[in-house]
């Protein structure tokens, strides 16, 4: 609550909220990409994960905490630089940002719309055509068979490659790790693992779809 009180215990809490998020990400990633390999190694992945529940849900409350904290904490930012200046610019031209930046609460919100509907997919199964229980493989086949799901998967993914590529530069900064010399390199390296999550995710739907997993 004492770094909440402040504008820059906020940022700092946003920040590590999105790093743990971030590792999560790379850890989901690696495990989609199994898809490649066929359906007995992407169940069997499954059924792993579900093989210790108290640890399967520890980290799913750790996720919920993080999801709540980084939510809150970028809506609360966004209201305080809105209310810091309330009439915008007549005639304003973007210097020194980047596209990233400039769509930071655009792109939240797609990706947060997304894990709603992703949920709902391969999860809970009431957005798949298709869903059985168990069947990690089938879903993701019944699931991305489906030209319109592919396109807003892709589409999500994209908007969470721009999210990363100013938010991870964005961490850095907040939590005060490297300076003037290093943000160069810290903002090509977050470019770097931004287009390699997009594009990691995006491989299997559009894989599925043409018809290189099935």
């Amino acid at each position: 609550m004492a770094l909440w009180r402040s504008f820059v215990g906020r940022k700092a809490l946003m920040a590590a909220t999105g790093l743990v998020l971030f590792v999560y990400v790379l850890a989901h990633m690696a495990g989609n990409l199994q898809a490649f390999e066929g359906a007995a190694r992407l169940d069997r992945y499954a059924e792993e994960l579900h093989a210790l529940p108290v640890l399967l849900w520890a980290v799913r409350a750790i996720l919920l905490v993080a999801v709540g904290v980084h939510v809150a904490a970028g809506v609360d930012l966004w209201a305080f630089r809105r209310r810091a200046r309330p009439v915008e610019y007549r005639d304003w031209r973007p210097a020194g940002s980047t596209p990233a930046s400039r769509t930071m609460a655009w792109t939240g919100l797609l990706v947060l719309g997304f894990v709603v509907y992703h949920l709902l997919d391969l999860t809970f199964g009431v957005a798949n055509p298709d869903f059985r229980t168990g069947e990690v493989f089938h879903n993701v086949l019944a699931s991305f068979g489906r030209v319109a799901a592919v396109a807003f998967y892709v589409a999500a993914m994209v908007g969470l490659g721009f999210h990363l590529w100013h938010g991870l530069y964005s961490a850095s900064q907040s939590l005060g790790v490297g300076g003037r010399a290093l943000s160069p390199g810290i903002r090509r390296t977050a470019a770097a693992l931004a287009t390699l999550v997009a594009l990691g995710f995006a491989a299997v739907p559009l894989a599925v779809l043409l018809g290189v997993i099935g």
